[in-house]
């Protein structure tokens, strides 16, 4: 027995050396160099791929089966003379024995100096389509045997088979570079400087990995710095897969920072269970240059229609410093301070064609805002607002004011001509009309932004300043597609009365078109003027209703082609800085003969009333019935106010209402021949003048002196006379007189 297991050890050991002196002889004695040309034909018939080997093949067989390669292209056999991959260097070993077992034990992956280049020519065809396609399965189909074909027998190895089990010590890829190119739109992506480098690969197991690269692309120009790190974990089984403890960091530049950089970074834990179709990154943290935040984002239906949802908060942040950081820098506002302060708290839903904000809070300066905010369509940028705000001063963020251009300077100035000479209480004489005109020829509207857009929107704040007008309880809601703005409504609370309005707004022709229906209810007419820095020259409480329409892309082009009517009431009013009690009383002691012995008691005319309706043509608003109620008189008049130039010319007719009021001077005393007469007053000049531009009317005046006298030579007539002549007489008399 002895004997025996001697001699069995003797034959084991000489099997052994066979096997290790086999395994020599083929590593050392047979060279795979020699047989490129029969792997090159392999890779074309079975995957579709021209395999091109320049460098040297190195190999091992036993205990590892190793693969060496050494500067290899790859193509499309479509394609063979476009190669969309070199490689430098592959280096990788498999364990032979668990081979057998289904067990893939790798040694060290090493990849250097790979370089995929992918492209798409002008038809759309990739140059890496082709490949995993045999030269068999190109070839036209055989006609089909009339011989039953045999079915192939079932392994025992097949109905045992388990899945492939990894085991790889370590991959590591160096300057490796991934370049896609489309010639259709000529958009280029790129991925340089890959460094790649993990632990040991097992399944189920914690995978340190460490990723480092640079990204560009040039539509627009970009370049990005990027490292990535963190722990994988996956189970091929189950389809799920980990990355835990993930850290994203690098920073990016190029032309739309505008030679600015924007520092990233993130963190957290992502899953991605694709057998419940699901993913998720929780304790999410990212940082944006000064900005902070926090997050948890979830999706579902990732193979179908993706859907995510979750949580942001973003830190209080200064935006505009951040904007001014990435070299987007905001347009010039009223307030260089304004947009200063951010925060927001929000929920998340997104899909590939959509972002909303949903029970958003947002910290804007001081003011605050809860709703939805997003856009519902990124193709059609659709974007939609509808949001509640406690307060906004709009004043903040609008462009500050800019200086008068040549036409409105060349207007002040003619206008601060005329209000030099309109000295004193109407002695002065009539001023004239302007004729520069008021309004800026610059283009207003983005034609072609206002053409693109597609929004819905629906506002309420509480308290809003717009154009230093406090304006409470606002509510508006506005929608915009197919180049049509629509404003459907807009409320508010001004100085205890109540704004309202509506407009439409057309962009679709080359000349915009305009409609605006305005509402004013008891709003102080002077707190308007103030607000658009005007001289109040009149005060009280105005009720307006205005339909107007009009065209164009310029203030002078709204004025010129401005159509419509308007009513208006101002109730329990003055008219500022003019008397016109006392221009009355100046035109009936112009017929009296006498001179007024004083100054005027007061500068103001108060009212109880002033009505009457506009009907506007092309910038002019014609007023027919000019009524206003004062205090021992009543005004009638008639004119039009020159919206172009902002001048008017008005005459009016004062009814002195006999004694319900004592005229100021006794040079003006009323007697009974001038009860029921109509005195005439001139209005003419700027607007900014108000009822000072009045002076009386001495043509108008001189024809009621003559039908005075006239009336006073017929009562002379018919006490003199009385029946001592015919009344033929007479009446040849009176009627000569009164020519």
């Amino acid at each position: 027995m002895k004997a025996l297991g001697k001699i069995l050890g003797l034959v084991i050991l000489g099997l052994l050396l066979l096997l290790v002196a086999l395994g020599f002889a083929l590593t050392h004695l047979f060279d795979p160099n020699d047989y490129k040309d029969e792997i090159r034909e392999l890779a074309r018939d079975k995957a579709g791929l021209e395999l091109n080997i320049a460098g040297d093949i190195g190999w091992s067989l036993f205990p590892w089966l190793g693969l060496e390669l050494h500067e290899t292209t790859l193509a499309s056999v479509e394609t063979p003379d476009q190669p969309f991959a070199d490689l430098r260097m592959l280096g990788l070993s498999v364990r032979v024995m668990p081979l057998l077992r289904r067990e893939v034990q790798m040694s060290d992956i090493t990849v250097n100096g790979l370089n995929l280049m992918l492209a798409r020519d002008e038809q759309g065809r990739g140059n890496w389509e082709g490949i995993g396609r045999s030269a068999v399965a190109n070839e036209p189909e055989q006609a089909p045997s009339n011989e039953p074909a045999e079915a192939p027998a079932e392994t025992a190895e097949t109905s045992d088979a388990r899945p492939l089990r990894l085991d790889i010590d370590s991959l590591t890829v160096t300057d490796a570079r991934v370049a896609y190119h489309d010639a259709r739109t000529g958009q280029q992506l790129s991925a340089e400087g890959i460094e790649l480098t993990t632990g040991a690969i097992r399944e189920g197991s914690p995978i340190p990995l460490k990723l480092n690269a640079f990204f560009g692309s040039n539509k627009p120009v970009m370049r990005a710095r990027t490292e990535l790190q963190g722990t994988l974990r996956f189970d091929n089984r189950l389809q799920r897969y980990q990355l835990e403890d993930m850290r994203l960091s690098g920073e990016a530049s190029g032309e739309p920072l505008q030679g600015k950089t924007l520092n990233f970074s993130a963190q957290g834990q992502l899953l991605a269970d694709l057998a419940a179709d699901v993913a998720e990154w929780t304790s999410l943290k990212f940082t944006a240059n000064q900005v902070r935040g926090l997050g948890e984002l979830k999706a579902r239906d990732l193979q179908d229609q993706l859907k995510v949802a979750g949580t942001l908060s973003i830190a209080a942040f200064n935006l505009r410093e951040f904007l001014e950081g990435i070299g987007q820098p905001l347009p010039a506002m009223a307030d260089g301070t304004a947009l200063s302060k951010a925060e927001l708290v929000t929920r998340v839903a997104a899909t590939p064609t959509s972002l909303m904000l949903e029970e958003m809070d947002l910290q804007l300066d001081d003011s605050r805002f809860t709703g939805q905010a997003g856009i519902s369509d990124f193709a059609r940028q659709a974007v939609r607002l509808d949001l509640k705000g406690d307060r906004l001063n709009l004043d903040r963020y609008l462009p500050p004011t800019a200086p008068d251009d040549s036409a409105g300077a060349a207007r002040r100035s003619e206008v601060e001509a005329t209000e030099a000479v309109v000295v004193g209480s109407g002695t002065t004489p009539l001023p004239d009309k302007p004729t520069q005109h008021a309004w800026s020829e610059a283009k207003v509207l983005p034609i072609d932004t206002l053409r693109r857009l597609d929004t819905r929107l629906n506002l309420s704040v509480a308290n809003l300043t717009a154009k230093k007008l406090p304006l409470e309880n606002v509510t508006l809601s506005a929608r915009s597609a197919g180049g049509q703005l629509t404003l459907e409504t807009l409320r508010a609370d001004l100085y205890n009365g109540r704004v309202e309005g509506s407009a439409k707004l057309d962009v679709r022709q080359a000349l915009p078109q305009l409609n605006l229906q305005s509402r004013l209810v008891h709003v102080p007419v002077e707190r308007l003027l103030q607000s658009l820095d005007e001289k109040v020259t009149v005060k009280g409480l105005v009720n307006l209703d205005g339909d107007f329409r009009t065209q164009g892309n310029s203030q002078k082009d709204w004025i010129d082609n401005l159509n419509g009517k308007a009513g208006f009431i101002i109730d329990n009013g003055v008219l500022v800085d003019a008397n016109l009690e006392q221009q009355v009383c100046r035109a009936i002691a112009t017929l009296n003969r006498k001179a007024l012995s004083g100054e005027p008691r007061g500068k103001d005319t108060p009212f109880r009333e002033l009505r009457g309706n506009l009907v506007v043509s092309n910038g002019v608003a014609s007023n027919r019935d000019l009524k206003a109620s004062i205090p021992g008189l009543t005004v009638n008049g008639e004119g039009d106010i020159d919206l172009r130039v902002l001048g008017m010319d008005y005459r009016v007719g004062i009814l002195v209402e006999g004694d319900k009021g004592a005229m100021p001077d006794p040079a003006c005393e009323v007697n009974e021949r001038y009860v029921g007469i109509e005195w005439p007053l001139r209005c003419r000049g700027p607007l900014e003048l108000g009822a000072k531009a009045c002076r009386f009317d001495n043509d108008r005046l001189g024809k009621i002196a003559a039908r005075l006298a006239g009336e006073k030579l017929n009562q002379t007539i018919e006490e003199k006379l009385g029946d001592k002549v015919s009344p033929e007489l007479k009446d040849a008399l009176k009627g000569l007189f009164n020519r």
